[in-house]
């Protein structure tokens, strides 16, 4: 127990699905319906917490980032949403084109006939307030908190996220392997997890493609702004690529990523205030990441969906990434209540969006890395004319650090 507890939460996911694939095999189904209502009874109190994550995690983030001042927070700001953005809709037109010729008929009702298997017992576990309320709540107190500069909300706030993220790190983390070994012991005793896994298979595969897209995609025009050769400028943020493949964290990256975009030219003063601030708001890999496997799960299920409901999701996840703690798979975390009250997502799509999503955490981190460096280049290139320095120094926090802490 100890090894397995040493280990990521990625090889642990990895093992709860192949557990649960093995097992579901023979186990009878008195053992599969126990795990069913442990299932149940995790998910309501997860979806209990996504209002408190929300609360927790957005009003400092939000109050943080209304601390700064000047245009080099501001135009750093816009771009990294525009981006984050961007690459949701890019994800969510090759989905379009592509998921439908991946996944077949065949796989439409494989998470629907695990519903069927009913548990022992159920404990409802109601939200104190609905996810949009919860929202809007963090946005005025954190906005509120920036304009009036209150410590003792600023305080009570920073425990309170201190609280959510350590109940993310020791209760939910530890919980979501059996959760995910659950969800797979129940497909495969109903005879549909093989369908699953071949679809999830391909879709990691043309989420891996996007990911280097959008990577020479955003090398391309920031090497066009610099006039320098984007694969000359992608070459140099290699280091953080893997070590971001290794970490999984763009916190832990940022010493790297930092040496990397110095090598590219940024200056010491625009790499040291757009880097840290990037890993906390410009999160496009895991935008994208989250934005196809949504599309996949409601093909799936056979869920309705249009473009305006995807753009609308797309627009509020890119704000909700800001919200990522800093533990692994923080930004699915951070995504499920959108999941759910934009686009319809229940139980079982939510286990299953987790799942998809922590296979791939350390590429999308790694893309979320490598492009914060294109955004540190575009910067330098509007600010770094000696007249402009008062406007870049009146973007700074008065201590030198970062506006905000980094998220992964």
């Amino acid at each position: 127990m100890n090894r397995i507890s040493k280990l990521g939460l990625l090889p642990r996911i990895i093992i709860a699905i192949i557990l649960g694939v093995a097992l579901g095999l023979f186990l009878p189904r008195s053992i599969v319906r126990l795990f069913v209502t442990f299932n149940g009874i995790f998910s309501n109190f997860l979806q209990f917490l996504i209002p408190l994550i929300i609360i927790g995690l957005v009003t400092p983030a939000i109050s943080d980032i209304g601390k700064g001042a000047g245009k080099l927070l501001l135009i750093t700001v816009v771009i990294a949403y525009c981006d984050t953005v961007f690459s949701g809709l890019l994800s969510y037109g090759t989905s379009v084109a592509v998921f439908p010729k991946l996944i077949g008929n065949s796989s439409a009702e494989a998470v629907a006939e695990f519903e069927s298997i009913e548990p022992y017992f159920s404990i409802q576990i109601p939200p104190m307030v609905d996810v949009m309320a919860a929202l809007v709540f963090a946005f005025t107190l954190g906005l509120g908190m920036a304009f009036f500069g209150s410590p003792s909300m600023k305080k009570f706030a920073d425990e309170f996220k201190e609280i959510i993220v350590k109940t993310i790190e020791v209760v939910i983390i530890p919980l979501l392997p059996i959760y995910i070994f659950g969800i797979f012991l129940g497909m495969t005793h109903t005879g549909q997890a093989m369908k699953v896994i071949k679809v999830f298979i391909s879709i990691i595969g043309v989420i891996f493609l996007l990911h280097i897209f959008l990577l020479v995609f955003q090398y391309c025009v920031a090497g066009g702004i610099v006039r320098r050769n984007p694969f000359k400028l992608i070459g140099k943020m290699l280091p953080a690529y893997f070590t971001a493949l290794g970490t999984s964290s763009s916190a832990a990256t940022i010493p790297v990523t930092l040496e990397c975009v110095k090598k590219n030219g940024v200056s010491d003063e625009i790499a040291g205030f757009t880097v840290p601030l990037c890993a906390t708001i410009h999160l496009s890999g895991s935008c994208l990441k989250i934005t196809a496997c949504a599309v996949a799960l409601m093909m799936m299920q056979g869920m309705p969906f249009d473009f305006w409901m995807f753009l609308g999701f797309i627009m509020m996840l890119a704000v909700m990434m800001v919200a990522a703690p800093g533990v692994p798979g923080g930004a699915i975390m951070a995504a499920l209540g959108v999941l759910a009250t934009m686009l319809g997502f229940g139980e079982q799509e939510q286990a299953l969006m987790i799942a998809l999503y922590i296979t791939m955490d350390n590429f999308g981190t790694a893309c979320n890395v490598t492009g914060d460096g294109a955004i540190a280049l575009v910067m330098d290139k509007i600010f770094r004319k000696n007249d402009r320095r008062d406007d870049l120094r009146g973007g700074l926090p008065e201590d030198g650090g970062s506006p905000a802490p980094a998220k992964s």
